[in-house]
């Protein structure tokens, strides 16, 4: 089953959407590139999602949802691989040449098709239950520093640290799945600024002095991301008086939480007053971006999203996939953020910087 909304161009993307937007940050090929023979980055890229096989085929064979799993887990290796594959001997097979939106596309197809619609529902929840726990220790943390500008810096930290928790990397599933993540020494452990973008003092200080009207946060992983992360810094502009919309996925994908997951998670952390953690959330909208990847083409939403966020005045774009690889150069006619960890060598190649570097892109009107 695949998303079955419509969809429009997001409005808030510098017009004409055609010819100033482009999804995928990192270009894969150039128009000179013979277009029958795969791109040395090509190549590179379909490596790197070969590589993840293995996790996506052991998530697969223990999903309890579905009859005969295993056998469907390897039919889905086996079809995927085979698909990246001819990939690498012709870039133009299976809607190709290939970007990162289509590599991903790919994937969740097999996986729908064979009947796997959320192989990773059994860690989300498991992830989600710890992280809600933590939660009111996490704001506590935040409510006690009165500075402006470092209050701001440690809930950019915390975005950033709650992006580790991300199991489409290889090497991050490897290590969670050794010993778990967790979220204060993450916070702690990050690398030393400046990072390989770096506009977080810019933002501080136009955080002093500026309240934004609404806010649109484009959200990314399940677990420590969204709870410890994202929400703590949303509960901040609320308490500013910013209007604040969390658009997330409309279906399964990867560790990524969906618009209903989130909804749900919303409605347990609220106090018996209705409050998220003392502060009211009467201005905080969950949406359903129309989107089911783990990446986003913003050329292409839910209508209600588009329609909800056409007059905010700030847009977050949060997580490797969605700020990162797709979206870092999306200009915007209002203010902008990207922020996300750099999980793949490739890509911390690409921006030269270090693995595990972090990405603050902050964007004026």
């Amino acid at each position: 089953m695949e998303s079955s909304s419509p969809s429009v161009p997001f409005p808030l993307l510098q017009a004409p959407v055609e010819s100033t937007y482009r999804a995928c940050t990192i270009p894969y090929r150039f128009p000179s590139d013979n277009p029958r023979k795969a791109t040395p980055v090509e190549i590179q890229w379909i490596d790197l999602f070969l590589k993840s096989v293995p996790s996506f085929r052991q998530r697969a064979e223990n999903d309890p949802t579905v009859p005969d799993a295993p056998a469907k887990a390897e039919k889905f290796a086996q079809r995927y691989t085979d698909m990246l594959e001819e990939l690498k001997k012709n870039p133009e097979s299976h809607g190709g040449p290939p970007d990162c939106i289509l590599l991903c596309r790919l994937r969740e197809l097999i996986l729908r098709e064979l009947g796997f619609h959320d192989i990773f529902k059994k860690v989300k929840d498991e992830e989600n239950a710890k992280a809600m726990s933590l939660f009111e220790g996490v704001v506590q943390r935040n409510d006690e520093i009165e500075d402006g500008e470092k209050r701001a810096e440690n809930l950019i930290r915390g975005i950033l640290a709650g992006n580790i928790f991300d199991l489409g990397s290889a090497q991050l599933a490897e290590v969670f799945a050794k010993d778990g993540m967790s979220f204060l020494a993450s916070c702690q452990n990050l690398l030393s600024r400046p990072w390989v973008i770096d506009d977080l003092d810019a933002f501080k200080s136009k955080w002093t002095k500026k309240s934004w009207e609404k806010a649109v946060i484009f959200v990314d992983n399940s677990g420590a991301d969204i709870i410890l992360g994202i929400l703590p810094f949303a509960r901040e502009l609320l308490r500013r008086g910013t209007k604040v919309i969390l658009a997330a996925n409309d279906m399964p994908s990867i560790n990524d939480i969906t618009y209903l997951e989130l909804v749900e998670i919303v409605n347990k952390l609220k106090d018996e007053n209705g409050k998220l953690a003392g502060v009211d959330v009467s201005d905080l909208i969950v949406a359903n971006s129309g989107n089911d990847l783990p990446v986003i083409d913003l050329s292409s939403v839910a209508p209600e999203l588009a329609y909800m966020a056409s007059d905010a005045d700030l847009v977050i774009l949060e997580g490797m996939g969605r700020g990162i690889e797709t979206n870092l150069y999306a200009q915007m006619k209002c203010a902008s953020i990207k922020i996300g960890m750099v999980k793949h060598p490739e890509v911390a190649q690409f921006l030269g910087g270090r693995l595990y570097d972090c990405v603050f892109k902050f964007n004026e009107a």
